[in-house]
């Protein structure tokens, strides 16, 4: 299951915020984090784009990522495996 609610809470972003922010309804951003809507790569950019996040922040958590040495998380939609390396900001 995708990490969008939590991302949210995280980030302070009501559903119905969340939702004028990318053109949707509030209904449908609530289908999206309980699971019901199916979501394509190209909304979880945008959605990623709108909470301010990296996409797999959508998928795993830091700790799930990083605290570990192997890195590598796996899509809850298709089962991919990826190997993430953690951005640092420029100063």
């Amino acid at each position: 299951m995708y990490r969008i609610k939590e991302v949210m809470i995280e980030k302070g972003i009501k559903s119905k915020d969340l939702a004028e922010r990318l053109g949707k309804t509030k209904q449908y951003i609530s289908n999206v984090t309980n699971g019901s809507a199916n979501v394509s790569m190209q909304m979880l950019s945008d959605i990623a784009t709108a909470l301010g996040v990296p996409v797999w922040q959508l998928i795993a958590s830091r700790e799930e990522v990083f605290g570990d040495q192997s890195n590598i998380i796996t899509c809850p939609k298709c089962g991919a495996r990826f190997k993430l390396e953690e951005d640092t900001p420029n100063e």
